[in-house]
């Protein structure tokens, strides 16, 4: 797998977008890198860019970034509502795939070493690239902010990990490190005041407030044994958070990082938030990203809004993601557009989906052309999605049926597994036609020499075996459908019989359709064992959908006499 990490550096400068496009250029400029997001924020006056690519290529792009920002950001100058230390205020590197945090680790004190050594920046590693447990947390790190940092960086504790012992009055310092994806999220409050958000910050955020003898405001600070304060935990684990006022808006905010989002996600932050506030008399209107966040955080925000509405779950992505950004108000201060802020979204090849993002107009003129693809695999593929898509359905007629209110959960569950399998069987689509291009791809590869020739007979029967194992297993994903529409049949919705009945015709359909193509691409397969035992295997296959296709009507046909 090749090597890709993920790097967020944050700027001091969030209105000028002719400086940000100054920066930003120079990452563009680097060959395996690609800018994924600019976010800039007026209030912060701080902007923050998501770009990925190789470990070195990323590095260097994050090393040309932090020099164009110290020659184009005063930070003597500076003012905004945000916490930071220097121009280039902190640049973390995640692993995305094939890399471990402790390489990735490796990678930002490279950068690191350079950054302070040609730039002449202090530099302060954080998380995973510091050894020192004293000094690995940002917030600890940042604090006294960048007027504080010249009296700072000459205490022995706090001298830089590279670069000088001087804080420079242009650049100030950076903070390098490695760390997991963070998601950067802020809830928007019905109060302009910052103490009483703040408050709620303290009541969720994972360190919580100092302990205070009677009055917990103005109470003399309870002390350890040691002589530090004693802190009353908040009731988020992996959150930090703060409040402030966001003049742009007119509004507090809590302004939260979400550390480990498998330990407190986003929706669950959002909630305990709007806990919080309730009690405190004050209302949450809506939230903000900033930057970017993984699909799975907002698939299992619709989720979990949904269940809290005894909705069915098995409902498309595109809706689950709706209903996460309208539960969660993400949409409240501007659009929030998926396509621009989940990094899969702007990490997919779309080219490689060509079929399934046509209309259902183009796809049928495109599989009635003189091209060979779309052929028929692609098509039992499609025919395969329909057949889930309508167990799918009935599933979701029944979870919504009135009176039915106690087995909404029992047919959820059954919609989620056709939504799955539905899902499953629409990338099919596009990977027939993708395996049947390989098969060409192959053939016209060079045959001059010997070595030419084994090389493009090695390729031809790799791609006839990916060939093969396509239609296969859009015979076992359309198999597996059936048993959703079966049960959609017995028990689902009764005035929508008819639709699982059409259901196990599409899906029996898609299997005997797929196994002719399974059949017609073994015969071209040198390795005669596998050709027979995938396809004795797909003949089994076959028998079953048609034997599931009979059970299933009779039960149709019994329920419409």
């Amino acid at each position: 797998m090749n090597q890709l990490i993920e790097c967020v550096p944050n700027f001091s400068e969030g209105r000028d977008l002719q400086i940000i496009k100054q920066i930003t250029d120079e990452i563009e400029k680097i060959d395996g890198v690609r800018l994924l997001n600019v976010d800039p924020g007026k209030a912060t006056n701080r902007t923050v860019v998501t770009f990925v690519g190789s470990p070195e290529a990323v590095c260097e792009a994050a090393f040309m970034a932090i020099k164009k920002a110290s020659e184009l950001i005063d930070m003597s100058k500076h003012k905004g509502e945000h916490p930071r230390m220097g121009a280039t205020d902190v640049c973390p590197l995640i692993p995305i795939s094939g890399i471990s945090m402790q390489e990735t680790a490796e990678f930002a004190k490279k950068l690191g070493v350079r950054v302070g050594k040609e730039l002449n920046i202090p530099v302060y590693l954080y998380e995973a690239a510091q050894k020192d447990p004293a000094r690995n947390n940002l917030s600890v790190i940042r604090a006294g902010e960048y007027e504080g940092f010249f009296k700072k960086i000459k205490l022995p504790e706090w001298k830089p990990d590279f670069g000088p012992v001087e804080f420079p009055t242009k650049s100030g310092a950076t903070v390098i490190g490695a760390r997991d994806f963070l998601v950067a999220y802020n809830i928007n409050l019905n109060t302009t005041s910052v103490r009483r958000a703040n408050a709620i910050a303290f009541d969720v955020r994972e360190t919580g407030r100092v302990k205070r003898e009677g009055n917990p405001v103005t109470g003399k600070t309870v002390m350890d044994k040691n002589g530090n304060p004693v802190y009353i935990p908040g009731t988020l684990k992996s959150v930090k958070a703060i409040g402030w006022y966001i003049e742009e808006y007119g509004v507090a905010q809590i302004s939260m990082n979400l550390t480990n989002i498998n330990v407190t996600p986003v929706h669950i932050a959002f909630d305990e938030v709007c806990k919080k506030a309730e009690e405190r008399g004050i209302r949450v209107t809506g939230s903000e990203l900033v930057g970017l966040i993984p699909l799975k955080s907002l698939l299992d925000a619709g989720i979990y809004f949904l269940k809290k509405q005894k909705r069915s779950t098995g409902v498309s992505e595109k809706e689950l993601i709706k209903i996460a950004v309208k539960s969660l108000g993400l949409d409240e201060l501007g659009p929030f557009k998926p396509e621009e802020r989940i990094i899969e979204y702007l990490l997919k090849d779309n080219s490689k989906a060509r079929l399934i993002r046509m209309s259902l107009q183009d796809f049928a003129s495109e599989t009635a052309s003189e091209s060979a693809a779309p052929g028929g695999g692609s098509i039992s593929a499609y025919i395969g999605a329909l057949g889930a898509a309508l167990g799918t359905m009935v599933a979701n007629l029944s979870s919504h049926k009135p009176g039915w209110d106690e087995r909404w959960e029992e047919f959820s569950q059954w919609a989620e597994k056709g939504q799955l399998l539905q899902s499953q069987l629409v990338k099919m689509v596009d990977e027939d036609t993708n395996a049947f291009n390989k098969i060409m791809t192959a053939f016209g590869m060079p045959k001059a020499t010997d070595e030419d020739k084994k090389a493009r007979t090695e390729a031809i029967q790799d791609a006839t075996k990916y060939a093969t194992e396509v239609p296969f297993k859009v015979m076992e994903l359309s198999i597996q459908s059936m048993e959703i529409i079966k049960a959609m049949a017995e028990i689902g919705n009764p005035n929508s019989v008819t639709d699982a009945g059409v259901g196990a015709l599409c899906a029996r359909s898609a299997v005997m359709g797929a196994y002719l193509n399974v059949r017609i691409n073994a015969k071209g397969l040198q390795d005669k064992a596998y050709a027979e035992n995938i396809v004795k295997k797909g003949a089994e296959l076959q028998s079953t959908a048609q034997h599931a296709e009979t059970e299933i009507l009779d039960i149709v046909n019994s329920k419409l006499k």
